[in-house]
């Protein structure tokens, strides 16, 4: 009885082509779920921080300066570029509000490109388990298919066949579930940044004094 092994290089030595591809399709999907995995955190990392300077620049009612953050300036562009442009029959609360859409269309341009790739999350998280099961019902057919051209039922002959079936149902989870539990939280995350920021944005709106929002007029 040859010796089986749970380790990949095994199963991969072992198993047929079908199967081999199958393997190769999830390690790959895998490699791209951390890939986006560690993007969507260091860049989660980054507007955290652009947020939380916003708030606080909020809060203490000083003069607007740009910090050079990518989520930062294209708030403070669109808002002196709404300033800028106001109409002359429009009222002090209508400008306010005004500049409120223009910095939170602001926001969202920016958090919508941050969040590309994010669907490749999803897509793997869904899809994974579901080839890990065709890799699974394939090396179960093949075993059948070798207990019948060798007229033996016995366990050395059944067992190859059996666990190289069954590690691809393992290695699907495991691409899966990372990408579904990170899927949830970082759309979880960038929501909450969106709302953080949207809340920072009407607290300035209706801060603004009447007229020109002169702390606004000021940024660099």
């Amino acid at each position: 009885m040859p010796q089986i092994e749970l380790s990949l290089g095994w199963i991969f030595s072992q198993a047929t082509g079908p199967v081999q591809g199958v393997l190769v399709i999830l390690i790959v999907s895998s490699v791209v779920c951390w890939a986006v995995i560690l993007e969507k955190c260091v860049l989660l990392h980054k507007y955290r921080r652009q947020a939380r300077w916003f708030e606080t620049l909020v809060g203490s009612g000083e003069t607007w300066t740009s910090p050079g953050g990518e989520l930062s300036d294209a708030l403070l562009a669109q808002g002196r570029r709404a300033l800028e442009r106001r109409r002359s029959s429009e009222s002090d609360a209508d400008h306010r509000d005004r500049i409120e859409r223009t910095m939170r269309d602001a926001v969202s341009g920016v958090l919508l490109r941050a969040e590309r790739r994010l669907p490749y999350l999803a897509t793997i998280g869904s899809v994974a388990p579901f080839i890990g099961l065709f890799g699974t019902v394939w090396g179960i057919m093949h075993a059948f298919i070798g207990i019948a051209q060798s007229n033996d039922t016995s366990l050395a002959v059944v067992a190859p066949g059996i666990a190289e079936s069954l590690f691809t149902t393992a290695a699907g989870l495991v691409a899966a579930i990372p990408a579904s539990v990170a899927y949830n939280k970082i759309a979880s995350d960038f929501n909450s940044l969106a709302r953080r920021l949207f809340l920072a944005i009407a607290t300035l709106a209706r801060q603004a004094p009447e007229g020109n929002m002169e702390s606004l007029d000021d940024a660099a």
